[in-house]
């Protein structure tokens, strides 16, 4: 989570943040730079975050680091993945590595009888995950939590087409700079509709996409791609700049492609 700080699990994701355990069971924090200072070019880079902070040493010595290419995924599984999103009042922010949004008690997750109940959503520009080696112009990725603190990212790529009627209220909303969480009472806002009609996904075992990198996150990545303008793209991209941490080796783990 991309996209926590969770991130990348957010997740900035979330961003989607020193331990494992103080992810656990809570949101993570909303401001990007609480900790060690991280980014995404030059010495922040992230081919340096595991020597900024023992915290990040994941980020370099772990085996089961997110994002991944996604090409061939050599394994069909029998599972379900259905996300019961409800629509909000929005409360947007921007913690300095990406535009998130959060959400309050009610949308839900579910993957076989695992039950997730969603937290946020942030954004990469391009892509974090590929197909093939190749990224699309961005994600979004979902960040969910269970009873005992497990975290869960539904990953939704989106491709240049139309025009994202959702999507264009985190646009005009989006704080240009770093900002504290606003609640625009106004403005409702659904998660679903960032998603593709078909949710059959991708899954694997993976980590947060930003430091600390923790691992034990399970991941999801839609098949189906969602569509938003290129305008729109261009309006995130210019809030969040080239926010993408490259793709991770897989070290042997399995990559399962189901079936809604």
């Amino acid at each position: 989570m991309t996209a926590l700080v969770l991130v990348s699990a957010e997740p900035v994701a979330a961003h989607e943040d020193d331990s494992p355990e103080r992810h656990k069971a809570s949101t993570p924090p909303a401001r990007a730079h609480a900790g060690p200072h991280w980014g995404y070019a030059g010495s922040e880079g992230p081919e340096h975050w595991g020597e900024i902070s023992e915290d990040f040493r994941l980020c370099k010595i772990g085996h089961m680091q997110s994002p991944i290419d996604l090409g061939g995924a050599p394994v069909v599984g029998d599972f379900r993945v259905r996300a019961s999103y409800r629509a909000g009042p929005l409360t947007i922010l921007n913690n300095g590595h990406t535009v998130q949004v959060n959400f309050a008690e009610g949308s839900t997750l579910a993957s076989g009888i695992a039950r997730y109940k969603l937290l946020q959503v942030h954004f990469h520009t391009p892509s974090e995950e590929t197909l093939y080696g190749i990224p699309y112009p961005m994600v979004a990725h979902f960040v969910h939590v269970d009873h005992a603190g497990n975290y869960a990212v539904l990953g939704v790529m989106f491709e240049e087409g139309a025009h994202n009627e959702e999507l264009q209220k985190i646009v005009k909303a989006a704080p240009a700079r770093e900002a504290a969480p606003a609640t625009l009472s106004h403005v409702t806002f659904d998660p679903a509709g960032l998603l593709p009609e078909n949710l059959s996904v991708y899954r694997y075992e993976g980590s947060l996409t930003t430091p600390p990198c923790t691992e034990g996150v399970r991941w999801h990545v839609a098949t189906h791609r969602a569509t938003a303008s290129a305008a729109q793209i261009a309006a995130i991209h210019a809030i969040v700049g080239d926010n993408a941490r490259p793709t991770q080796p897989l070290h042997g783990r399995l990559v399962i492609a189901g079936a809604n």
